[in-house]
């Protein structure tokens, strides 16, 4: 639904509006309680419900979308717990996420039903009974006029009848978030609401963004952010290549005035750690395909990466070390100034667990999703017309090919182009997936060995990172506008890339990772 303005959207980015102001213009404790308390009245005004049951209701969960958009836990619903409980702990500039990081708001889940197979109004009765003839199991009988009837006990799902049907007729409906996500995590708990399964899932958020009822929503780092800004703090903003688009009237030549305003010391362009993680994984592939590993997966989507480790262990070397953009460009930025801060600003939820983990911490102090950041440009009323372009503050130090990362197959043919300057004579193939279940079935077959030599590449969201959970704009449109800001890059290639980091100090940050 990204790219659709929907009243969920529209909430959420309410919710980080408000905490993003609380967070800027209050100082104590108690004035942070008292607009705790206070917010869900201000986002969801007057006396008549509009979107649920009761205004009550809606109100209730405006209430743990603010308490998660400050990094807080959700309340147990079977005992009374204070809207408040735990303020005191987020008041901080150096909290990091605890999980769960994607959490099931209970009483605002629509208990959607299982999968099923059934037949609608539009049946027509005909006489050929091609949904009964095409049953493997036998679960279609004739009723009431002649009308098709599905045994539920029966039917397995298949969805043979669904194809079958001349009129369209029969149609298979899931609940919106289980089928969004590839690792089979959700499921019902016993009275209907989706339930997650935190050792299967991999925090790509994609049953945040498809759950038509905003019932699952993920921890902010908002607060904590601007409580460093007022502490004095210098953060710089690492931005990820796919903000091109995301931000109506926020051109490359803006952004960065856009973000001093809110308070970073300045702005990195991620895609210059994709440069640097391209050449690496270029040379790694030459180094050890096919004589040390049988094929190498790209690592930079830390949601597949973190998929293929758990359900393929047995090749888990088979995943490239190379350590992922947002973590070079961190480190780019502390090795010229080890003093200041790093927040990764980009379209991904995972990032958020990735910069959690013990050996990243000390180089990304925050992550923010391009939707936290509109409701922070909110909060500060950023006027982008009002903005000056200056092409001296244009991001223009990455290829294009580093820009490529942002969509799905942008990050094996920035490889693929690295090895042809690197070994011109070396034949490299290539196979891609976009979506975790599609993933899942391009390492099934790579673990058969039906891709010896290749480079696979996998992105947990259908698109890549254009589709990311924490994209605003329509995935087909921003492609369009990363392609012409791709022809806007000082140059093509990774290899060309002017930094200086050599192959010694990326062994030595891969050892300290």
């Amino acid at each position: 639904m990204r790219g659709i303005d929907t009243t969920v959207h529209r909430i959420r980015r309410s919710v980080f509006a408000e905490v993003a102001r609380m967070s800027y213009e209050y100082n104590t404790i108690e004035e942070y309680e008292q607009q705790v308390r206070t917010l869900p009245f201000k986002i969801i005004p007057g006396e008549a419900n509009t979107h649920r049951e009761s205004i009550f209701l809606e109100r209730a969960i405006v209430s743990e979308r603010i308490r998660l958009a400050m990094g807080l836990p959700l309340r147990p619903i079977d005992h009374q717990m204070s809207t408040t409980e735990g303020l005191e702990n987020c008041v901080s500039a150096h909290k990091y996420y605890e999980p769960p990081l994607i959490n099931v708001i209970k009483f605002a889940c629509h208990r959607c039903p299982e999968k099923i197979v059934k037949v609608t109004e539009m049946c027509q009765g005909c006489l050929a009974h091609p949904c009964q003839e095409i049953c493997p199991k036998n679960a279609i009988s004739f009723r009431n006029g002649n009308l098709s009837y599905i045994d539920q006990d029966l039917c397995i799902k298949c969805g043979r009848c669904v194809d079958a049907c001349p009129y369209h007729a029969i149609i298979k409906t899931e609940r919106p978030c289980a089928a969004s996500c590839g690792m089979n995590a959700i499921h019902s708990d016993s009275l209907g609401r989706a339930e997650i399964d935190y050792d299967k899932c991999v925090s790509c958020g994609m049953c945040l963004v498809n759950c038509p009822f905003g019932a699952i929503s993920d921890k902010s780092q908002i607060f904590q952010l601007i409580q460093a800004f007022k502490r004095g703090d210098r953060i710089y903003a690492a931005v990820a290549p796919a903000f091109i688009n995301q931000f109506p009237g926020l051109t490359p030549g803006k952004f960065r005035a856009a973000m001093l305003q809110l308070g970073f010391e300045d702005v990195v362009e991620v895609a210059i750690g994709a440069d640097l993680c391209t050449v690496e994984e270029a040379k790694d592939f030459l180094k050890e395909v096919p004589d040390e590993i049988p094929f190498m997966a790209t690592s930079c989507c830390p949601a597949w990466s973190v998929m293929a480790k758990k359900l393929f262990p047995e090749r888990a070397n088979c995943v490239s070390m190379a350590m992922t953009p947002m973590v070079l460009t961190a480190r780019m930025i502390k090795k010229a100034d080890p003093d200041v801060r790093v927040c990764f600003v980009g379209p991904c939820a995972a990032k958020k667990l990735e910069a959690q983990r013990r050996t990243i911490r000390s180089d990304v102090s925050f992550v923010l999703t391009f939707e936290e950041l509109m409701g922070m440009f909110e909060a500060k009323q950023v006027d982008f017309d009002q903005l000056e372009e200056d092409p001296e503050d244009k991001l223009e130090h990455a290829s294009a090919d580093g820009r490529g990362f942002a969509a799905s197959g942008g990050v094996a043919q920035a490889v693929v182009n690295a090895i042809k300057e690197l070994a011109p004579d070396r034949e490299v193939k290539v196979a891609s997936a976009q979506g975790l279940a599609d993933c899942k079935k391009l390492l099934m077959l790579a673990k058969a060995g039906k891709y010896n030599g290749y480079l696979l590449e996998g992105m947990a969201c259908p698109g890549g990172c254009i589709a990311g959970a924490g994209t605003l704009a329509d995935p087909a449109k921003t492609l369009a506008q990363l392609n012409k800001y791709k022809a806007t890059a000082p140059f093509k290639g990774a290899v060309e890339s002017p930094f200086e980091m050599n192959l010694a100090f990326l062994e030595e940050e891969r050892h300290h990772n």
